[in-house]
């Protein structure tokens, strides 16, 4: 193939032979996808040389320029590919759609040790990390059980008081009772056993306590060590150790098809097969980058195992390095057998795919349906959604939410808490937002959105405009939510000349648009409802005697909500209060209901 941009071949025959990056950029100077090479020139060169397919072509077809970051080496490119994409989020890129972290359990290690969920394993100085586990439901079974077993510390802060666990034999009550260092080592190493497979020496002591209370004719807790034992069972069948060396290992197998890759992360923690994670994306033309970085972004956001289990000897020697963990490529045994398994698995992962999921690639096209239906000047790849929420001008929100390529940054989600006096005017509200939002972005010289999309009609419209045109070269195109006389949303306002933009409401463009919709909506009620929450504690907590600062924070984590509130009864309340004060809490509590808070 002949170049017959003139830029690009002048750039192209200058390219060093070199490692580091390359940054590909559309007639807006847009970067539209960041890449990796050993050797750039002939990387790059490749692209224009090569007959190119699907994602690659259009990419390739709308290239106008590239710049270039040399690299002493082919691991500072990596690196530096990792960053780049993170910054600019690149439409062609390869990004991890679930950025959800596997939950561990944590053991705390001070004199009175207790198990909590945790979503990384970031203070070993403070806890023993156990996992990770496939969700939180699994974790937080694991911690129901191992309380019910052992008598752990229940709470994390302690109370004055015993508590009811004391009372049933599952709590030492450290706050009440002197621990001996003793019994405090043989809990945390029991839990650690436990939590490593070994659970050999409890399930005796319980079957001991079963035999002694059914003796005893104590037939109720006969039945409830029976049903300790046969959860155990359940978990030994679950949790059946595939790999005796007991250490922590991911396998990442992959597999191909029409154009597609699926590559599938199955986690072992000692031993055990926990989960598997796959992802689904256009293949590209180098496959074992594309691979690289689909490892490198999993393990930033997920726990890193001791060892790594690949299939490409060729990035072997590199991901050991960047990862800093043993990697290996088996040849034979049982590590080969479980790479042929999550090669199956991969290939499974596409099948499921191509039946019964929308591609990612779709998102784009329908990007560009929204383009040509707004008439903007430039596909809107990363729009900003925005809504308010209050009760009755109280606890006012502001809130925010970002799509870039179609899909949701949760990390660049903003709510903004309202300032002003004007919290029962929406359009004060959005006004006041918007400024401030687009104030950060000229300060700190961040990028603006394509498009914004306000959930008012015209006069929302128009005050978005006016907050957007007091900022120089502010490039964002505005719309706005278009509402039938039923409040349901047929379509979009143009904010050009306020033109209705119908859309199909069985089209996936209109499914893209309501997602988009309900998020922004989601996340302004639940920032409300939370702000809103803690307020109307505050103002309940501050009118009883004997519920001080500490006080209060230990009742909104044990009662997040007020209906969770409105079941805690008094033995519960007095926990953590006084007794008069747990009265005259229940009080207010009966009051709030008859006016009917908490009724939903």
């Amino acid at each position: 193939m002949e170049i017959k941009n003139e830029i690009l071949r002048r750039k192209i025959g200058v390219l060093p032979k070199r490692p580091g990056c390359y940054l590909m950029k559309n007639i807006d100077g847009t970067i539209i996808y960041v890449g990796k090479a050993k050797n750039l020139l002939n990387r790059v060169a490749q692209y224009f040389l090569r007959e190119q397919l699907g994602k690659v072509k259009r990419m390739v077809n709308e290239i106008v320029d590239f710049d270039i970051i040399e690299t002493d080496n082919e691991k500072e490119a990596l690196l530096l590919e990792i960053n780049l994409i993170q910054k600019h989020y690149p439409k062609y890129n390869i990004m991890l759609k679930d950025n959800r972290m596997y939950p561990f359990i944590a053991l705390k290690k001070d004199r009175h040790p207790y198990l909590k969920i945790a979503h990384n394993d970031s203070s070993p100085k403070e806890f023993y990390y156990f996992g990770p586990y496939p969700n939180a439901t699994a974790a937080r079974k694991m911690i129901e059980l191992l309380n019910n077993i052992l008598p752990l510390r229940k709470c994390a802060n302690l109370q004055p008081k015993a508590c009811i666990y004391y009372y049933m034999n599952q709590c030492l009550a450290p706050c009440i009772n002197k621990i001996s260092k003793e019994q405090i080592k043989d809990l945390q190493e029991s839990v650690q056993r436990f939590l490593k497979g070994d659970n050999s020496e409890i399930k005796q002591d319980l079957t001991k306590k079963m035999k002694k209370a059914s003796e005893e004719l104590n037939f109720e807790l006969a039945q409830h060590y029976k049903e300790l034992i046969e959860s155990i069972n359940h978990i030994n069948s679950n949790q059946k150790i595939m790999m005796q060396d007991h250490i922590d290992r991911d396998i990442v197998g992959y597999s191909t098809r029409d154009g597609y890759i699926c590559i599938l992360f199955f986690n072992y923690r000692n031993g055990v097969l926990l989960g598997k994670k796959s992802f689904v994306f256009e293949e590209e033309p180098f496959i074992d980058e594309q691979i690289t970085a689909s490892i490198i972004q999993f393990y930033q956001q997920n726990s890193l195992p001791k060892e790594l289990v690949i299939a490409n000897e060729s990035i072997k020697d590199l991901l050991q390095e960047v990862l800093k963990i043993k990697v290996i490529v088996p040849s034979r045994g049982q590590k080969r057998d479980l790479l042929f398994l999550a090669l199956e698995n991969a290939r499974k992962g596409l099948d499921d795919h191509f039946l019964t999921s929308r591609l990612d690639d779709d998102n784009l096209k329908l990007l560009e349906e929204l383009q040509e239906k707004l008439n903007l000047k430039k596909t809107p790849l990363n729009i900003e959604l925005y809504d308010n929420s209050h009760t009755n001008g109280e606890s006012a929100i502001g809130a925010m939410v970002k799509f870039i390529n179609g899909s949701k940054v949760r990390q660049e989600y903003r709510k903004y808490t309202i300032r002003g006096d004007n919290t029962r005017d929406d359009l004060a509200m959005m006004k006041e937002v918007l400024q401030r939002r687009f104030s950060r972005i000229e300060n700190d010289n961040l990028v603006y959105p394509d498009l914004i999309i306000v959930d008012g009609g015209e006069n929302q419209i128009k005050e978005a405009i006016e907050v957007i045109n007091s900022f120089k070269d502010c490039p964002t195109s505005v719309a706005g939510l278009y509402k039938n006389d039923r409040h349901e949303t047929e379509g979009l306002i143009d904010g050009k000349d306020m033109s209705i933009v119908f859309i199909d409401k069985r089209s996936p463009l209109f499914f893209l648009l309501m997602r988009m919709q309900d998020e922004v909506h989601r996340f302004a009620i639940s920032s409300h409802r939370n702000k809103r929450s803690k307020s109307f504690y505050q103002d309940i907590f501050s009118s009883i005697k004997g519920i001080g600062k500490k006080r209060s924070l230990m009742l909104i984590e044990a009662y997040p909500s007020f209906n969770s509130l409105c079941s805690a009864s008094k033995q519960e309340l007095m926990q953590i209060l006084p007794e008069d004060a747990a009265d005259k809490l229940l009080e207010i509590i009966k009051e709030k209901q008859n006016k009917g808070f908490g009724i939903q």
